[in-house]
């Protein structure tokens, strides 16, 4: 029993986000590194001219702060007890996932469309995508909830489980801060071309190698749901490169896939209108019943995540003893 002690923290945190969530009235570390973030941002550009040099500046502070504070933390707790150790990173992984969160939000969505109440479920898609939502018909609204629990699946819960295998909450933190700085600063656009650069450059690298293996764990799934895997692997196969990002289609195909919708298309950005390719095939009219498979298919593609995770987790510290 003693040999899975090192799993312990994953499998507990896992559980409590499944459990209870986001604890949106009390401070969250990832709300924390995003006002660094913004905080940063003021600074530089109010003292450096040369944003690019600014945005690697900000890159490198912001995910050192971010890997020392939990290293600190654990560092200490560990030396007190390991059973103060182990609670204390069962906490700090706890706040990494966003599994709980995502599903809620989205089925938020899912409760107001099915209600026939399209300006509810507008504006609570609103509040989980990046787009411009004002111009998106139900379908639309249906379509952006799948396409995110789909996305997110990866970014919110499948990566930072992949650097907590390789690093515990550190590794987890430093995933998660390098994550929160595309999000925020990471855009194609006039304002941070140049400032988000590096960010955005170095969440595609560390997405690379987690985004395909959730896409490969999200196919694994799809039998588990009595779901198409073969359709979500061809689908895969074939529209996994149809984004700007390297890493964004891969789950999002396969979901498309094993559901039999087509996702993606044409979006618009700050008024501004983003030709985008097609993802999936127009089998059939998607339903707001799709979010919940969407989630579904989301946990269970997280729990294969966990399971290879604590495994992962394991052997490494036990070979390292």
């Amino acid at each position: 029993m003693k040999h899975l002690i090192p799993a312990l923290p994953l499998v507990i945190g896992f559980l409590l986000d499944a459990c209870i969530g986001d604890p949106y009235r009390m401070p969250h570390p990832i709300r924390l590194i995003g006002k660094l973030i913004s905080l940063l941002e003021r600074i530089i550009r109010k003292n450096l001219h040369n944003m690019r040099l600014g945005g690697f500046i900000l890159v490198v502070t912001v995910l050192f702060v971010s890997s020392i504070i939990p290293l600190t933390i654990l560092l200490l707790c560990y030396r007190i007890h390991l059973v103060f150790g182990l609670i204390a990173e069962s906490f700090l992984i706890f706040y990494l996932l966003a599994a709980r969160n995502l599903r809620d939000e989205s089925m938020k969505v899912c409760r107001a469309a099915e209600a026939g109440d399209t300006e509810a479920a507008r504006r609570t898609v609103s509040m989980i995508v990046g787009r411009d939502t004002s111009v998106l018909d139900r379908a639309g609204i249906i379509r952006a909830a799948v396409e995110t629990v789909a996305e997110n699946t990866s970014d919110g819960v499948t990566a930072p489980l992949f650097y907590i295998a390789f690093g515990g909450a550190v590794g987890g933190f430093f995933y998660k801060a390098a994550n929160t700085m595309d999000s925020m600063i990471g855009y194609q656009n006039e304002k941070y071309a140049d400032l988000g650069r590096c960010a955005a450059r170095f969440d595609d690298v560390l997405n690379y190698i987690p985004s395909r293996l959730s896409a490969l764990l999200m196919i694994a799934a799809c039998p588990l749901l009595h779901l198409d895997a073969k359709h979500a692997l061809r689908i895969w196969r074939r529209d996994r490169r149809k984004h700007a990002s390297p890493n964004s289609a891969q789950t999002e195909s396969v979901c498309a896939g094993a559901l039999h919708l087509r996702l993606a298309g044409d979006a618009w950005y700050f008024g501004k209108l983003h030709k985008k390719p097609y993802i999936g095939d127009d089998d059939r009219a998607i339903e707001p019943a799709d979010i919940r498979c969407a989630n579904r298919l989301m946990y269970c593609t997280s729990v294969l995540m966990l399971i290879l995770a604590s495994a992962v987790r394991c052997i490494l510290f036990w070979s390292i003893l």
